[in-house]
């Protein structure tokens, strides 16, 4: 895989120095510019579309921030990581679909670590743009982004799917903890194999194979009780009509 081609960008210089030295001492990561402003990076990557793959941002800068920065590019833009000395922005950087967060002073090995999700990422990227076209029927797996990175779940392991405004969030056969996942339930309906599942309530998305009972128009998976709504009602009754 060639190297990430990356730029950094601070007002700070001596941080700037320090992420670029980084960058450059990374074997999978190439440093094309270095910005002293959200302003002077936006002007380059307009002049160049298409060219850079990773940004490291700071948050903190005069003119346009980072975040404000990273909206403006939005999903066509490079990938981002955020360089910050606030904390407090981490979930704004999770809605701005950032691959990660280091938060000042961080060392190498902490850099690393989140420039390795970066070349995940774009690993995961190119597989999936060079592999042979499959409908969902066809998947047994999907990537969710979750945590500031890709996360692969197999079909099987879902046992049902609640929507909690922007996010989802997905709960496993697998594990106790369930991935939170910024989607709406709508995008995530649309990636599952409908036979497989239905949504039954504006909220709630179930693994059909997972049901253990229906009772009254509620649907029950493991110690879960999930209500069927209004509007989902006739789609569920005519599933439930095919085994009864």
């Amino acid at each position: 895989m060639t190297p990430l081609k990356t730029i950094a960008v601070d007002d700070e210089p001596l941080a700037l120095g320090l992420v670029a030295s980084f960058v450059q001492k990374t074997p999978f990561l190439e440093l094309v510019g270095k910005f002293g402003s959200a302003v002077e990076a936006l002007k380059y990557l307009h002049e160049h579309p298409g060219t850079v793959d990773l940004a490291f941002l700071d948050i903190q800068m005069q003119e346009l921030n980072g975040l404000e920065l990273a909206r403006v590019l939005g999903p066509t833009g490079p990938r981002v990581i955020f360089t910050t000395a606030f904390s407090q922005y981490a979930l704004e950087g999770y809605r701005v679909d950032a691959l990660d967060y280091l938060v000042k002073p961080f060392n190498y090995e902490e850099f690393l670590r989140a420039a390795g999700k970066a070349r995940a990422y774009a690993e995961l990227t190119a597989q999936h743009a060079t592999a042979p076209a499959t409908s969902p029927e066809e998947e047994e797996y999907l990537f969710l982004k979750a945590e500031y990175q890709l996360v692969r779940v197999a079909l099987s392991d879902i046992l049902y799917i609640e929507g909690l405004k922007d996010y989802v969030k997905v709960h496993l056969k697998s594990t106790p903890r369930a991935l939170l996942s910024l989607m709406s339930l709508k995008a995530m309906e649309e990636k599952l194999p409908a036979r497989r599942f239905m949504r039954i309530h504006r909220s709630f998305i179930v693994a059909l194979d997972k049901i253990e009972a229906v009772r009254r128009l509620t649907v029950q998976i493991g110690a879960v009780t999930i209500p069927v709504g209004d509007q989902y009602k006739e789609a569920f009754l005519q599933f439930l009509s095919r085994w009864t």
